[in-house]
């Protein structure tokens, strides 16, 4: 069943941003062709904000979020996360980042093919070097991300054993096993299909809504938008909108209900 209703902003009153870009440009050089990106892009993201940064094939939303991820820098402009200049930070510093505060989704599940969903989500863990957490320990918090978003009875299948909802649902608990405060995600849908694709944005409600945790979508489809309650317009990489949702979808599936 899907609600829809108009955004509210209140939620932004009390709340401190997270991601603050000023005047942000990305060059590419390609031999004497320069390449403009991102020209001068201006934008803050809030605690708790479920946004999409939607715009067409080449408008720089994609590069836009390499930024925001910290997986690629600005060759000029400012960039601060939860108030820190990235471009002070190492790139071990970098990684840690990536690793514990940011979680990332896209369109291609990347899971390995030859391990569980379990071994899966327990991959970010291992990266991040098991500071203090023991094997025991990773199982117990995949097993647990995975039990969120609805897969805690398929912990030892295979990627080639699961439809490719649940595998997206798989990779959304690998972004989760770290307990990010930021989930990134990039045409989370796009290879699904259409029940699958609500159940998936059910989920990303559900999160935001109850972890208070900030999404952001990156997107070319409308009714993706329509599942925030912020949309950011990019185009030829400048930032050419900011607007409130006004007729958000609320997917109220498998027990997810509306949150207004």
């Amino acid at each position: 069943m899907r609600l829809t209703q108009p955004a509210r902003d209140d939620r932004r009153m009390n709340a401190n941003p997270v991601i603050e870009l000023k005047d942000i440009t990305k060059i590419y050089r390609m031999g004497e062709t320069e390449v403009h990106a991102l020209r001068g892009a201006t934008l803050t993201i809030y605690e708790g904000d479920l946004a999409a940064i939607m715009g067409p094939s080449g408008s720089g939303k994609s590069t836009l979020m390499n930024i925001i991820g910290c997986l690629d820098q600005p060759t000029s402009g400012l960039y601060k996360l939860d108030g820190v200049d990235v471009h002070t930070l190492s790139d071990n510093q970098l990684a840690e980042i990536r690793n514990r505060k940011i979680g990332f989704v896209f369109q291609q599940f990347n899971l390995l093919p030859r391990t569980t969903a379990l071994q899966n989500v327990e991959l970010p863990l291992i990266y991040s070097g098991g500071r203090g957490v023991s094997a025991r320990s990773r199982r117990e918090r995949a097993a647990a991300a995975l039990e969120a978003v609805g897969l805690g009875d398929r912990l030892t299948h295979h990627p080639n054993e699961l439809s490719g909802g649940q595998q997206q649902r798989v990779a959304i608990a690998r972004a989760l096993v770290n307990d990010p405060a930021i989930i990134l995600a990039d045409e989370p849908t796009g290879n699904l299909d259409s029940k699958s694709g609500v159940e998936i944005m059910a989920i990303f409600q559900r999160l935001n809504r109850e972890k208070g945790i900030t999404v952001i979508f990156v997107t070319h489809d409308p009714t993706i938008a329509r599942h925030t309650r912020r949309v950011i317009k990019i185009y030829d990489g400048a930032i050419v909108g900011d607007d409130a949702v006004t007729d958000q979808i609320i997917e109220d599936k498998a027990g997810i209900t509306s949150n207004r």
